[in-house]
């Protein structure tokens, strides 16, 4: 009795710090579900009483499932502010490099670069009232007003322009007129999406939520289970 309790409370701890559910030990299931939440920290401390995801627990926690074979599909849960631009397009990138099926479900928000967070897996669901924000990538701290400041401002927007196109159905020049209006957001420049017109312009897939979410994963899970199957039979 006293071991239970020690594991479960184990278990809350890990969700608390590493936001991850790991059913697979559990009962046989083959889901693992991470969630991207608060602010993305990257290679600067957020202060202590802000929510967050840690990069560097986050990207070592992906390569081990994938590596885990017990796992065989991850859902993942965001509600994020945005926050470090290079750690968030860091975690995307290893999102969408997994071999294992994914899907990712938007609940309250997937802000900036949570945008490509979204989008990173192969497919995306949003919840019907939660929103998703577009906007130019903003620094804090001290800038150098010189070309070659603005010129890196250009690639990184670049860089994540280039993800979200390649990792969703949205055009380019619509995502761009999406980050450059300046009539949705006050004093700031691109625009708010809520649940289903986020799915209008191609930028997610389709509203809904943690039913549609995992049946669909599991459906991911069986056609790759039945690839597998047929490409060793083929050897």
């Amino acid at each position: 009795m006293k071991m239970e309790k020690e594991n479960k409370k184990d278990k809350v701890e890990e969700i608390k710090e590493l936001g991850i559910v790991d059913k697979s030990e559990d009962n046989g299931e083959t889901i693992q579900v991470i969630t991207i939440i608060g602010q993305i920290e990257g290679h600067a401390e957020a202060p202590s009483q802000v929510k967050t995801t840690k990069y560097e627990q986050m990207i070592p926690e992906l390569i081990d499932l994938e590596q885990n074979p017990k796992i065989e599909g991850v859902l993942f849960v965001l509600n994020t502010v945005g926050g470090d631009v290079e750690a968030g397009l860091a975690m995307a990138e290893i999102i969408r490099s997994l071999s294992k099926p994914t899907v990712s479900l938007v609940i309250g928000g997937g802000h900036s670069i949570g945008v490509p967070l979204a989008t990173a897996s192969d497919y995306s669901f949003i919840s019907p009232s939660a929103t998703m924000i577009i906007h130019p990538i903003r620094m804090n701290g001290f800038i150098i007003g010189v070309p070659q400041t603005f010129e890196y401002f250009k690639k990184m927007q670049e860089r994540i322009n280039n993800f979200i196109v390649k990792t969703s159905n949205i055009e380019e020049n619509t995502l761009k007129d999406l980050m450059m209006r300046n009539n949705d957001l006050l004093n700031d420049m691109g625009s708010i999406l809520i649940g289903k017109e986020a799915v209008k312009c191609g930028l997610i897939d389709e509203v809904g939520g943690v039913r549609q979410a995992l049946d669909k994963l599991n459906q991911l899970i069986d056609e790759s289970i039945s690839k597998k199957a047929e490409k060793s039979k083929q050897l």
